[in-house]
């Protein structure tokens, strides 16, 4: 599969920080040992959209819940295939995998752009998130 999204940046794409290849090898391991789970959309036989889900196990306790949680991740539809449902059968597919795979919440940082998805979709924003930005 060959990622379907560049960066955009005025007056054009920015030149990739890494290899594609390296890439492709992150994406195929994880992917290849069910680390990851990846939903695509195809039209006409090209890849149009895509979503990323990593499982994020929590640690045992012997008087809590420690279901698994998903973080959805790298989620994105071509240009002129959106507002054509297929964000919303993506997110509908990753949820019916969760579901099954018995995770009880799924957390996802959107973009502005995604954000009124997620919202259709029926995402609500947590009553409270803590963030620590780590710089380099």
């Amino acid at each position: 599969m060959r990622p379907v999204r560049q960066p955009a940046v005025r007056g054009g794409t920015t030149a990739p920080s890494r290899p594609l290849e390296e890439a492709e090898q992150w994406i195929r391991e994880r992917l290849g040992d069910g680390r990851w789970l990846a939903r695509v959309a195809e039209t006409g036989g090209e890849v149009c959209g895509h979503v990323f889900l990593c499982p994020v196990e929590r640690v045992p306790e012997p008087y809590g819940d420690n279901t698994p949680i998903g973080y959805v991740t790298n989620f994105f539809v071509m240009p002129p295939q959106r507002i054509k449902g297929i964000g919303s059968a993506l997110l509908e597919a990753l949820e019916l995998h969760s579901r099954r795979a018995g995770f009880d919440t799924l957390i996802v940082w959107p973009s502005d752009r995604g954000s009124p998805l997620h919202r259709r979709c029926g995402d609500q924003p947590p009553e409270e998130l803590v963030e620590l930005p780590l710089d380099q």
